[in-house]
C-alpha cells in the first residue's frame, strides 16, 4: 500500500514505525515524573543520495500538516520585530495586543536583541523559554548573527512571518500550523512532523502530508531520497523507506 499522493512510500511502514514511537514515548512518559516528557516531538528525518549544491539558507520551506504540531493557544510564541533604536517593537506589542494574537507572549525587537541578549548564556535562556520563534521576514537575513548556536543545535530557528497589512493574526496562524525544513547543505533534513500526543492516524497523516510537500523542493524530488526514518528526539530512527541499491555496472570489452 503506497502512500497516498507520495508513489513508493509504503503506507503500512509509516504506521508501525508511528505505532512504535507513540508506545515508547508513552513508556517514557509514564517513567518519568517530568510532565513535558508527556508530549514528545516526532520527526521524519530524509537522508539524500548527494548532498545538495544548495547552499545552507536561513529562510525555511514551508510544509502544510493536517494536525499542527502548535496551537496559538497553547504554544509560548517568542515574535522578533523590525525596530530602530529601540523604537517599533512597541508599535507590534500594541498591534499584537489589539488583534488579540494568543500564542504570542514576547515581542523582542532587534535593537533589544543585540543589547539584552548579547551574551551565550542569554540567548541560551531565550531559546530554552519558548517552544517557537517567529520573525518579520524583512529581518530575517540579521537573525543567525544575533541568535547564537543555541537555536540551530535545538532546530529553533524563527520562522518568517509577514507583518504588514491588517491581518497579522491570520498570517501568525498559518505560520505556526505549519512546520518547516532548513536547508543546511548536508546530507540528510530533519522536519518536526508530530506529537506524541497525536494519535497514530494523525501522525501517519502528517509524514505523508509533510513529505509530499517537502519533495518538489528536494532535487530529483523521489529519486533524490536515498531513506527515510522517523524518531523522537532521543529514540532510535526506525527506517520507513530505503532505496534499492544502484547495481555497478560491468563493463564487457568487445
Amino acid at each position: 500500500m503506497s502512500g497516498a499522493g507520495v508513489p513508493g512510500l509504503n503506507r503500512e511502514q509509516v504506521e508501525k514505525a508511528a505505532k512504535a514511537l507513540l508506545t515508547y514515548a508513552q513508556k517514557k512518559g509514564q517513567e518519568s515524573s517530568n510532565l513535558l516528557l508527556d508530549d514528545e516531538l516526532i520527526y521524519l528525518n530524509i537522508a539524500l543520495k548527494k548532498v545538495p549544491q544548495t547552499p545552507r539558507k536561513d529562510k525555511p520551506v514551508r510544509l502544510n500538516i493536517p494536525h499542527p504540531i502548535y496551537s496559538l493557544e497553547g504554544a509560548e510564541v517568542c515574535l522578533f520585530v523590525k525596530d530602530s533604536k529601540g523604537e517599533g517593537h512597541k508599535a507590534s506589542k500594541k498591534k499584537v495586543k489589539e488583534e488579540q494574537i494568543a500564542g504570542v507572549t514576547k515581542v523582542v525587537g532587534l535593537s533589544k536583541l543585540r543589547t539584552k541578549y548579547e551574551s551565550h548564556e542569554a540567548k541560551r535562556k531565550l531559546c530554552n523559554s519558548y517552544d517557537l520563534f517567529l520573525a518579520d521576514e524583512r529581518v530575517l537575513g540579521s537573525l543567525p548573527k544575533l541568535i547564537g548556536k543555541s537555536f540551530f543545535k535545538k532546530k529553533k530557528q524563527p520562522v518568517p512571518v509577514k507583518l504588514v497589512g491588517k491581518d497579522w493574526s491570520g498570517h501568525i496562524s498559518k505560520a505556526v500550523k505549519a512546520t518547516y525544513f532548513f536547508w543546511t547543505g548536508g546530507p540528510s533534513l530533519s522536519i518536526r512532523v508530530s506529537r506524541s500526543s497525536h494519535t497514530q492516524d494523525e501522525v501517519v497523516e502528517n509524514v505523508i502530508a509533510a513529505l509530499k510537500d517537502a519533495l518538489p523542493h528536494i532535487p530529483k524530488q523521489w529519486n533524490g531520497v536515498k531513506a527515510l526514518y522517523m524518531k523522537t528526539a532521543d529514540s532510535v530512527a526506525l527506517p520507513i523507506y530505503q532505496a534499492s541499491p544502484v547495481p555497478d555496472v560491468v563493463r564487457i570489452k568487445a
